[in-house]
């Protein structure tokens, strides 16, 4: 990869702006389309809430826990990778696709998030090593136009 950076935030709600911002230094310094950017962004705020959220005990053992984001660009694509220590889980695995029929209100809570990333990015998988979970993302970029 050409580009890379490399986050490592704490397993707390509050670094969302933190990753938000080195996400979009990222897109900016790799001339990525706004769209891309924020598609990015959408996936990896989705895939951290959730770590942080069910991936530990408590707010606790949470506390003194770390997630690695690491994002790569080599022109034509996008990698993006987000390693934890949370319980293990595959965000991946067989989701039911939500029902978008039903009224917002009758919908029940869960899914869609994963969902989405999902339909975001060109491939999305999951994997365990050890006692990490990693989650790694793709997303082609459009060949540019001959100037």
């Amino acid at each position: 990869m050409s580009d890379r950076l490399d986050l490592d935030l704490r397993a707390d709600l509050s670094e969302l702006a933190r990753l938000a911002e080195a996400v979009e230094a990222f897109a900016e310094r790799n001339n990525l389309p706004p769209d891309v950017a924020f598609k990015l962004n959408l996936c990896l705020d989705e895939l951290f809430t959730n770590t942080v959220s069910y991936g530990y005990a408590d707010a606790a053992d949470a506390a003194n826990r770390r997630i690695a984001v690491r994002l790569g660009c080599d022109g034509a694509a996008i990698q993006a990778e987000i390693e934890d220590d949370a319980a293990p889980f595959d965000p991946f695995a067989t989701p039911p696709a939500p029902d978008l029929t039903n009224d917002i209100d009758a919908r029940p809570v869960g899914g869609l998030g994963v969902f989405l990333v999902t339909q975001t990015m060109d491939h999305a998988r999951y994997r365990r090593d050890g006692d990490r979970n990693h989650v790694l993302l793709t997303k082609r970029l459009a060949p540019k136009a001959p100037a």
